[in-house]
C-alpha cells in the first residue's frame, strides 16, 4: 500500500544492552544528584553557608572606649580620643583576588599603592596578610589622617576597611608620668595605673554583623547580631595635680641646682596613706614613649631601693622609747668626732660632741650616739625595730613592680650589722617605704598602706571606692601615740637646732630627718657618690603631709649633705603645697620640755623667737 513503509524485522528487535546502558546512565545521574543534594545538606552545607554569609554579611568590631583617669580635684590626667584605624580582612582579600585573572599580580600592585599611603612596604603588607590568613581583622595603620583615609578608600581594595579606634592622650603632658604609666599600640596598659587597672579601664569590645550590598555597604543589622561595647570605667586618683606640679618643679630644680643624676619625691597623707604626689627625675611623656629611655620610664620611687643613711635613725629611737629601753634625756658619751666600738670598728661624726642626750643624738644626727644606742638594744630588738616600720616588705601601693627593699634575715646579721644599721647601711629602702614609715610618726603610731586609686566614677559623677582597696587600709599599730608624739617633737627641732637649719620654714613648723649616705659603686663605697635625702612632714602641730625627698649623686663640689641638698627643696615643696591647701600658718614652736633644757647641747631658747617675730609680722 502506498505510503506505508514495510516493517524491518531488525528494527523491531529489542536491545537489552542499550536499555541497560540508558537506565544505568539515568540511575547514575540520579545518584549523583542525590549525592550532591546530600552533600549540600550535610558535609558541604557549612562551608557554603559560610561563604554565602561572608559574601553577604560582614562583622565589625565595636571598640570599647578606654576609661579616663582623673586627679582628686577632677582634672583629666589621661583620656581617649577617637581616630581611624585601617584594617584588612585577610580571608576576604585573598579569596577575592584568587578568583580574579592575574589576581596575585594585581594584589601586589594594589598593596604597593596602599603601602605608600600608610608608610609601609607593599611586600610587608603581603607578608602580614599571608601570615595572618584567615584572620578577619588585622590592623594595618593607626590614627590615620582623614585626607589619607580618603585616598585609601579611592583605591577600593576588597578586604581593606577603616573603623573608629581610640587613641590615648595625656593632656597634662609629662605630669605624673610614672603614676599614670603608658598604653601600647594595642590599647593595653604597659605600666603604672594604666597597667594596674587595665581590666577596669579597658572595658569589653562589642561587634556588629551587618547585611552588605555588592559594594560592601551596610544594608541592615538584626538585633540579635548587634552587641554593643561595654566601655571602660573612669578612675579617680588620690593625686592632686596642683601638688604634683609643685613636687615635680621642686624636684627638678634641686636636681639641676646640684647636677644630680636622679631624684624621687613621694608625698602622702599620713592619716590615710593616700598618695598626694609621686615624682621621679628625669621624667618622660607618656604620650610619646618612643622619645624616652627605659631608665627615664623607671619608677624609682617604688622599684629602686637605696641605703637610707641617717633617715633610718628616728625609727630606731622610736622603738627604744616605746620599749622603755631609753629616754630622751639619757646621756651618751660620744667623745667625738671619733669613737671605737668594743670590737675595734671606728665610728665617725661630722661634728665633735663630748656628750649628747638622746634628743640631740637624733637632732644632731650623731652616728656615735646611735651606734651606742643600737649596741644597747642588740641585734634582735634592732631587727624588730626596722621590720615593724615596714622595711624589707612592700608597702602594698596599688602600682605594679614595687620592690621589697632589703632587710636581711636576723641570722645573717653580724657584730658589724649593729653599727651599720644604726647609720642606715646594710639595708635598702625605697622612697615610698620611707614616706610610709614617717607617716607612722606623723599619725600617732599606725602603719598606713599607701594607695592611689580612690575609686570609679558613675554616670552621676559619684565616686565609688573599690572594695578591695578599702580592705587593704587596715592600719597596724607600730608604736604608742605618746612615743610618736615625742619623736615628732624631737624631729621638729631638726630645722631649728639640727642638721636641716637651711630647711627652716618661715610659715610652717616642719619635722623630719636628713640623710647623707655613701653610695656603693662596683661593690665598694665611693666618696664621690652620695644619696642625699630628707624625710619629714608638716605642720608639726597637726600633720597634713609627709614627704620623702631623695637626691642621687649630687655634685660633691657644690654640696652633698642631705641638710643642704635635699632639705631646702622638701621645705619649699611642703610650704607651697600646704599654702595651696589653705592650711593656716603654724604657731610659735614651744621649747622642749623643761626637764630636758639643761641636757641639750648649747641650747638657746632664742632660736625659736625669730620664728615668733616672723609669724606676728604676717
Amino acid at each position: 500500500m502506498r505510503g506505508i513503509r514495510p516493517i524491518n524485522p531488525e528494527m523491531e528487535k529489542f536491545s537489552t544492552t542499550r536499555a541497560a546502558l540508558f537506565l544505568g546512565g539515568v540511575a547514575t545521574l540520579l545518584i549523583t544528584l542525590l549525592g550532591r543534594v546530600y552533600w549540600l545538606q550535610t558535609v558541604g552545607r557549612a562551608p557554603i553557608l559560610e561563604r554565602a554569609q561572608r559574601q553577604q554579611h560582614a562583622v565589625e568590631r565595636l571598640p570599647a572606649r578606654r576609661g579616663s583617669i582623673f586627679d582628686s580635684t577632677g582634672q583629666l590626667l589621661a583620656g581617649s580620643i577617637q581616630v581611624q584605624t585601617v584594617f584588612v580582612d585577610t580571608k576576604e582579600i585573598i579569596d577575592t583576588y584568587q578568583s580574579m585573572k592575574g589576581g596575585v599580580t594585581q594584589l601586589e600592585t594594589d598593596l604597593a599603592k596602599l603601602g605608600k599611603l600608610i608608610d609601609r612596604e607593599g611586600f610587608e603588607l603581603l607578608q602580614t596578610i599571608g601570615e595572618k590568613y584567615p584572620a578577619r581583622y588585622i590592623e594595618l595603620a593607626h590614627d590615620v589622617d582623614p585626607t589619607i583615609l580618603a585616598e585609601i578608600q579611592k583605591l577600593d581594595i576588597s578586604g581593606i576597611g577603616a573603623m573608629p579606634a581610640n587613641r590615648r592622650v595625656y593632656p597634662m603632658g609629662s605630669l605624673a608620668a610614672h603614676v599614670l604609666g603608658t598604653v601600647g599600640s594595642d590599647g593595653k596598659g604597659l605600666d603604672g595605673i594604666e597597667l594596674q587597672c587595665n581590666k577596669l579601664l579597658s572595658g569589653v569590645d562589642g561587634e556588629k554583623r551587618s547585611l552588605k550590598d555588592s559594594r560592601r555597604r551596610s544594608i541592615s543589622t538584626d538585633e540579635a547580631d548587634y552587641r554593643p561595647a561595654t566601655h571602660g570605667e573612669h578612675i579617680v586618683l588620690t593625686i592632686d595635680a596642683n601638688i604634683q606640679t609643685i613636687v615635680e618643679q621642686e624636684l627638678e630644680a634641686t636636681c639641676k641646682q646640684y647636677n644630680a643624676a636622679a631624684g624621687e619625691a613621694v608625698v602622702l597623707d599620713p592619716l590615710t596613706g593616700a598618695v598626694i604626689a609621686l615624682a621621679n627625675y628625669p621624667t618622660f611623656s607618656p604620650g610619646a614613649i618612643e622619645d624616652s629611655t627605659p631608665d627615664q620610664r623607671t619608677n624609682r620611687a617604688l622599684v629602686s631601693p637605696y641605703e637610707p643613711g641617717s633617715t633610718i635613725k628616728p625609727y630606731i629611737v622610736s622603738r627604744a622609747l616605746d620599749k622603755k629601753e631609753a629616754t630622751l634625756a639619757d646621756y651618751f658619751d660620744v667623745h667625738g668626732p671619733h669613737w671605737t666600738t668594743p670590737y675595734g670598728r671606728k665610728i665617725t661624726d661630722v661634728h665633735g660632741y663630748d656628750r649628747l642626750a638622746l634628743w640631740d643624738v637624733l637632732v644632731k644626727s650623731s652616728n656615735i650616739g646611735m651606734c651606742q644606742l643600737s649596741e644597747k638594744l642588740g641585734n634582735g630588738e634592732l631587727y624588730r625595730a626596722i621590720s615593724s616600720f615596714g622595711f624589707g616588705n612592700r608597702s602594698g601601693i596599688d602600682l605594679p613592680g614595687e620592690d621589697d627593699g632589703l632587710v636581711r634575715p636576723l641570722e645573717k646579721w653580724s657584730k658589724h650589722s649593729t653599727d651599720s644599721i644604726a647609720q642606715g647601711y646594710e639595708l635598702m629602702v625605697t622612697p615610698i617605704q620611707m614616706a610610709r614609715a614617717m607617716s607612722t610618726i606623723a599619725n600617732g603610731g599606725r602603719l598606713v598602706t599607701p594607695y592611689l586609686v580612690s575609686g570609679t566614677v558613675d554616670a552621676e559623677d559619684q565616686v565609688h571606692p573599690l572594695p578591695e582597696a578599702m580592705q587593704n587600709r587596715m592600719f597596724a599599730k607600730v608604736i604608742e601615740p605618746e612615743t610618736a608624739a615625742s619623736v615628732r617633737r624631737v624631729l621638729a627641732d631638726v630645722p631649728f637646732r639640727g642638721t636641716a637649719t637651711k630647711a627652716r620654714n618661715e610659715r610652717y613648723n616642719l619635722f623630719g630627718k636628713t640623710g647623707t649616705a655613701h653610695r656603693a659603686v662596683n661593690g665598694a663605697y665611693d666618696t664621690s657618690h652620695y644619696t642625699s635625702s630628707f624625710v619629714g612632714g608638716a605642720p608639726y602641730e597637726n600633720p597634713r603631709l609627709v614627704v620623702a625627698f631623695v637626691i642621687h649623686d649630687p655634685d660633691r663640689e657644690k654640696a652633698h649633705y642631705g641638710g643642704i641638698v635635699a632639705a631646702p627643696g622638701a621645705s619649699r615643696l611642703l610650704e607651697r603645697a600646704l599654702t595651696y591647701l589653705q592650711v593656716p600658718p603654724s604657731p610659735v614652736l614651744a621649747p622642749p620640755p623643761a626637764y630636758l633644757i639643761d641636757r641639750l647641747y648649747q641650747f638657746d631658747p632664742k632660736v625659736y623667737e625669730k620664728k615668733a617675730v616672723m609669724v606676728k609680722a604676717e
